[in-house]
């Protein structure tokens, strides 16, 4: 394949990392499994700009991005739209869609891992047009986001501490808000402390992805208005792998989804693939099923292992 690399400097890991070394054992290790690569290091304001480039160069077959979970979302929509393969170097802190692609999570190991790839088309899903390839969320997840945004960090140990910190934070002070939803035939309006919109329902693991995205159609979670023992409750649930199980919580699938938030005010917001945003007060959220092609070394999971509760 003709592949078109971008590596963000400023990404989690890539910090720490001899990015001339790096970029010189990647040529190496993608030409030698018979691929043309052209690798490109640049800094976390000039990621998206050259990953476009990928997308318009005449030739190019494929996209390698290597980041943090923002540059991996945006690589991830820049591929789609542009019909090109995306092979994902995580960089970053959780590094969520490796998770779910089953990718190495060593930035070494997966060079080799990624050079050997074959091409699967797989799900991604988007809010109002925007792309996403974990989730779409409000509420409790959002402010957390808002807190730890405004603390102070340098690294990646600084920032799952700052992260600990904002969760308490929201422990704290629980948000509780209305929204009107509309899916599958099935519609409502509840209050609600936290929304949740993944690209195929998550997992079991603490970490919320999902163990397959190749099953067309979104995870849809919400949660009743939460006392801060509620949240307290539905935290551990989570470490446990239990969120369905959860009694605040209803979850249920769709391929369409429409949110709509009676009482918006200008200073709301969502969080899409990690990122804090402004959010519309209605959003369209759907899946585009096998619409995105990239590199994996495990072929995903096609069967159903387990319902998703109903219930809405």
């Amino acid at each position: 394949m003709n592949l078109f690399a971008v590596f963000n400097r400023d990404g989690g890991t890539f910090k720490t990392t001899d990015m001339s070394e790096y970029c010189a054992r990647a040529t190496q290790t993608f030409e030698a499994a018979g691929h043309q690569i052209d690798c490109h290091i640049v800094s976390g304001d000039k990621v998206v700009e050259t990953m476009e480039k990928a997308a318009t160069t005449a030739g190019v077959e494929g996209l390698i991005a290597g980041g943090g979970d923002g540059t991996i979302s945006a690589a991830a929509g820049i591929a789609w739209k542009g019909g090109i393969a995306l092979g994902v170097v995580p960089a970053g802190t959780m590094n969520l869609f490796a998770r779910s692609l089953k990718l190495p999570l060593d930035i070494w190991e997966v060079l080799d891992a990624l050079a050997y790839a074959r091409p699967e088309n797989i799900d991604i899903a988007s809010a109002n047009g925007r792309s996403f390839v974990h989730q779409f969320s409000a509420g409790l997840h959002a402010r957390m986001v808002r807190y730890r945004n405004s603390m102070n960090f340098a690294s990646r140990l600084g920032k799952m501490r700052a992260s600990t910190r904002a969760a308490i934070g929201v422990m704290l002070n629980p948000p509780e808000f209305e929204v009107e939803f509309s899916a599958e035939g099935q519609s409502g309006l509840r209050k609600v402390s936290a929304i949740s919109v993944s690209n195929n329902e998550f997992g079991s693991d603490p970490l919320m992805f999902a163990d397959s995205l190749t099953r067309g159609h979104l995870g849809f979670y919400i949660a009743d208005p939460l006392t801060p023992a509620g949240v307290a409750r539905l935290t551990f649930d989570i470490l446990r792998g239990r969120l369905k199980e959860n009694a605040a919580v209803t979850a249920m699938t769709a391929t369409e989804l429409d949110l709509h938030f009676p009482r918006h005010r200008h200073d709301v917001r969502c969080v899409i693939d990690g990122e804090l945003l402004p959010m519309k007060r209605d959003v369209h959220l759907q899946i585009h099923a096998g619409e995105l092609k990239v590199l994996v070394n495990e072929p995903q999971p096609r069967e159903l292992d387990n319902q998703a509760g109903s219930g809405i």
